[in-house]
């Protein structure tokens, strides 16, 4: 070997021998034959040096994995007798070698298994077994060895190719023929062998135990010796957290659910008792393991019990039902557990438990008892701790979010158990903690609260969610809604508690309405301290949201209030800083809401027309005054559609978009003046109907200059909702813009960008799909005269951008887009009636398209997408048959289907399918056929496909 270059492999190489070594790579990767003095150089063990023998591994596996096929008998035999020498080798040396070495020989081993256990080494395994026997350097690369090869071969996170996944198949097959208990033997011998002088290699037994147990026959493994021995290491700490992952594998085997249930209760017999100690336990990560087995385990009879009850089986249902409710008291002290992971990992099988008892026609007193305790672990749970930092929340705070939205769905699931107990639980709680809020600790205010809060969502409307019945007999809910409103806590310290009170009084915002003499008081709550002039900025933020949502639902009870509100509110809208120097109370985004409940209060109030035009005027001035600076221009209204032109408003915005319109010509803060102003148009199209019309052909001129992707992305839902509103009215102006439109998508869509660009490529994924949508929009709206007057020459250019939509881009959204409009063209021109020269372009490019189409390698079968991009090809071919008739079956028999080498069987069989007068046998006609026309498909597509066609 070039000793030179092999200097280039230590780290501390300089530049020069790292560039030499990585050429010499190069050159024994390529050769035919010079990478056998690697093979040599492990055989011999001629190096020391750790990074030449991984070197020297690198270049093995590139020849058994990339050239295999091509090496002659000779050089495959010469890579099995190294690989076996190597092996030797280590069985004789006094230290293994490095696990990194270990791991990449490993590897070799395992796609050397792959290439050549079904041909050319079947007795792989045998021949390994035989030369390690129980020497411990030798079984520790036997296991790697294992586990590369379920890497390779079984690991589902892997993608594979259909031949791939049909070799991989083959090779579980053969393996459980031929090898499979042999290799179970020598598992036991090796766990039972090395449990006390080798833990790490007893733990590594037990992750491929776990790892091939998924596929292998379980009796090998769930036997009494073996489980006897699973369960004794259980109490072995060096092995019992590996012990749990492979029990809970063994769990998780799908099987027999009455033989399910005996595996399950005979191995918990078997350590019940250390069932209960483990709780105890210091050990957070043992206990995270095992908490994930008890569920495992909880979860398996349970399903084992659904399927014994849908059978009939009353005994044996009966006995799961008895194993399920063994493990309950296990179930509650790991789901109490003050580490939240080991409590989380416990969710599922409580979840599973409690969907049990909600079938069973009536429940015993211990499993009422057992629903109220889970009910008290879950409240308990859902408590803030001390350390949670609510000013600078990071990954441990959103873990918890997340936690506690595994906990709502258990609330959720005891509601639908029994409604009643959780509804006395919480009622319980809430009013004890309510009673003692001002020397209580936030966090239990804050979950009395949240709990409220919760059963909004848990209960059904029959319990008292929306407050409605009898106003005499208050439901429980309206009891704690009129304690929380009037006990005071809104004024407690917390930015946890304060948040609860504004989101439960939002949440439950139709109490107001049975008892509004209640809103004064939640009114001052919203606009002082305790609220949008808290002192935290995240308080304010989000009460100004929920301010407005209140203020919608409930602006007829606040006639009385509106001019006093807007008094209050009026600093909060102004658009400059403070000049006192301090930051402004609420962000622009946070105005927007503010503006919003404004306008709500002054449209929908008793006021007269007169006062409400000045009152609207006096709110937007400012703004409009705010906007012809050149800095401002972000904020705008939000506005109730139904009475606007009601309360007089209507000139108000008018005056609005006389003033905003002119700043799209303003070169500062582009971006954001363009997304303001049309944003804004969004909503007068709303507002103001047929008012808005004159404004749009010059905005629409401002935004088409200079355009970005993103511009025209967003500008194209504006010119839709115009279309889809107004129709011919805007008829005119759509035949105007058309062109000028396409012309700026085109040339965006035809702008050079760096190959590796992904923001860029997503961009213009987006924007094709946008474009495909606004030319839908203006073929479906019954408008056929704005592309039919833009010039053949623009049509045609228009029309083979469909065309290629349809079959050149991987985008299977946009292919469907682009075959719903391609059909819509044919019913609109491809009649005897219709426009000149479309026929032809129908047989030269249409039908060709909706064949061609899924001959692109990019048309996968496998995703929905694509399924319904099949589906419009068949609507297509269907519409142009009915425009057509009996001339297009001829095309397709005589011209186009033999263009294909489609057999005139399968055409014969097609175009009668094309003329059976429903298209959902067309559709799944072509959906089974395409397996046939296109090859390149597998029996797997096809089942996806029949999957799909039943949806």
């Amino acid at each position: 070997m070039d000793e030179q270059a092999l200097l280039g492999l230590n780290p501390n190489a300089d530049a020069r021998y790292r560039q030499r070594a990585m050429a010499y790579f190069e050159q024994l990767k390529e050769s035919q034959d010079a990478w056998e003095v690697c093979a040599e150089a492990l055989a011999k063990g001629i190096y020391n040096d750790d990074h030449v023998k991984f070197f020297c591994f690198q270049v093995l596996e590139h020849q058994i994995k990339f050239r295999h096929a091509g090496l002659s008998a000779v050089q495959q035999q010469l890579i099995r007798e190294t690989l076996m020498k190597w092996l030797q080798c280590q069985l004789m040396n006094a230290q293994p070698e490095k696990p990194f070495i270990r791991n990449k020989a490993a590897q070799v081993f395992a796609l050397t298994f792959i290439m050549e256990y079904l041909t050319l080494w079947p007795k792989f395994f045998f021949d390994i077994l035989s030369l390690v026997g129980l020497n411990p350097h030798g079984v520790d690369v036997y296991l790697r060895t294992l586990m590369a090869i379920d890497a390779e071969v079984v690991d589902r996170d892997i993608l594979h190719t259909p031949e791939e996944t049909r070799r991989n198949t083959l090779i579980k097959d053969t393996m459980r023929e031929q090898c499979i208990p042999s290799l179970v033997e020598s598992w036991f011998q090796i766990l039972q062998t090395y449990q006390q002088s080798h833990p790490e290699l007893t733990c590594q037994c037990l992750e491929v135990v776990g790892a091939y147990v998924s596929w292998i026959d379980l009796n090998l493994i769930a036997n009494d010796r073996f489980v006897n021995l699973l369960l004794s290491q259980m109490s072995v700490e060096e092995l019992r957290e590996e012990a749990c992952d492979c029990l809970f594998e063994i769990v998780n085997k799908g099987m027999d659910p009455v033989d399910k249930t005996k595996l399950l209760v005979g191995c918990c017999c078997r350590f019940l008792f250390l069932l209960f100690l483990y709780p105890q336990e210091e050990d957070v990560d043992f206990l995270a393991k095992f908490s994930r087995l008890v569920n495992g385990m909880g979860q398996s009879l349970v399903l084992s019990w659904t399927k014994l009850a849908k059978a009939g089986n009353v005994k044996d249902a009966a006995e799961t039902l008895q194993a399920v409710e063994a493990k309950v008291p296990l179930l509650l002290q790991l789901l109490v557990h003050e580490d939240d992971d080991i409590s989380a990992n416990i969710v599922g099988f409580c979840y599973e438990y409690l969907h049990v008892l909600k079938q069973l026609p009536q429940l015993t007193d211990q499993q009422k008892t057992n629903i109220e305790a889970i009910m008290l672990a879950v409240m308990k749970k859902l408590t803030y701790d001390d350390e949670y930092n609510f000013e600078n929340e990071g990954e441990d705070e959103a873990m918890f979010v997340e936690y506690r939205k595994q906990l709502k769905m258990l609330l959720d699931r005891l509601a639908q158990v029994s409604p009643e107990l959780l509804l006395e639980a919480v009622r319980r709680v809430f009013t004890n903690t309510m009673q003692t809020w001002q020397t209580a600790p936030f966090m239990e205010v804050e979950v009395a609260i949240r709990l409220l809060y919760m059963l909004g969502e848990a209960l059904p409307a029959s319990h008292g969610a929306h407050f409605s019945g009898d106003t005499a007999k208050t439901s429980a809910l309206q009891d704690m809604m009129r304690t929380l409103v009037s006990c005071g806590v809104s004024s407690y310290q917390h930015t946890s508690v304060s948040l609860e009170f504004f989101e439960t009084v939002v949440r439950y915002d139709k109490f107001f309405i049975v008892e509004p003499q209640h809103i004064p008081n939640v009114l001052m709550a919203f606009l002082d301290q305790r609220g949008l002039r808290h002192n935290s900025p995240k308080v304010r933020s989000r009460v100004a949201y929920l301010f407005s949502r209140f203020i919608k639902t409930l602006h007829k009870h606040m006639n009385a209030f509106i001019e006093d509100i807007l008094t209050r509110i009026q600093d909060l809208l102004e658009l400059a800083p403070p000049e006192n120097g301090f930051l402004a109370l609420l962000t622009s985004d946070d105005q927007l809401f503010m503006f919003e409940a404004a306008g709500v209060l002054i449209v929908n109030g008793e006021s007269p027309v007169e006062r409400k035009q000045a009152l609207m005027r006096s709110l937007l001035t400012p703004l409009m005054d705010a906007f012809q600076r050149p800095s401002r221009g972000s904020s705008f209204m939000r506005i109730n559609k139904q009475t606007v032109k009601q309360c007089g408003c209507t000139e108000v915005y008018r005056d609005c978009l006389q003033t905003f319109l002119p700043a799209l010509s303003c070169p500062v803060q582009r971006g954001v003046l363009r997304s303001s102003v049309r944003s804004f148009l969004h909503r007068m199209i709303i507002c103001l109907e047929e008012e808005v019309l004159p404004f749009i052909p010059a905005a629409s001129e401002h935004m088409l200059k200079d355009c970005e992707a993103k511009d025209l992305q967003e500008f194209i839902p504006l010119i839709s909702q115009i279309t889809a509103k107004f129709k011919r009215q805007v008829s005119p102006f759509l035949q105007q813009i058309f062109m000028p439109l396409v012309l700026a998508i085109f040339e965006v869509l035809a702008r050079p960008a760096e190959d590796n660009d992904q923001a860029a490529a997503l961009e213009k994924q987006m924007l094709r799909r946008s474009y495909f949508s606004f030319i839908q929009t203006i073929a479906g709206s019954g408008m056929n005269e704005v592309m039919a007057n833009q010039g053949a020459e623009n049509i045609e250019r228009v029309v083979f951008t469909i065309i290629q939509g349809a079959v050149d881009f991987p985008d299977p959204i946009a292919q469907k887009t682009c075959f719903i409009i391609l059909s819509r063209l044919v019913e609109l021109w491809g009649g005897k009636d219709g426009m000149v020269g479309f026929p032809d372009f129908i047989y030269k490019h249409i039908v060709p398209a909706c064949f061609l189409a899924p001959l692109k390698p990019t048309f996968d079968l496998s995703d929905a997408q694509t399924v319904l991009t099949l589906s419009e090809c068949a609507v297509t071919l269907k519409m142009i048959h009915l425009k057509r008739g009996p001339e297009f079956i001829q095309f397709l028999q005589q011209e186009y289907l033999p263009s294909l080498q489609v057999s005139p069987e399968i055409s014969q069989e097609l175009c009668q399918v094309l003329q059976q007068p429903d298209v959902k046998v067309l559709k799944n006609y072509i959906k089974v056929r395409v397996c046939l026309f296109y090859p390149r498909y597998t029996v797997g597509s096809l089942l996806l496909l029949l999957h799909f066609s039943k949806l």
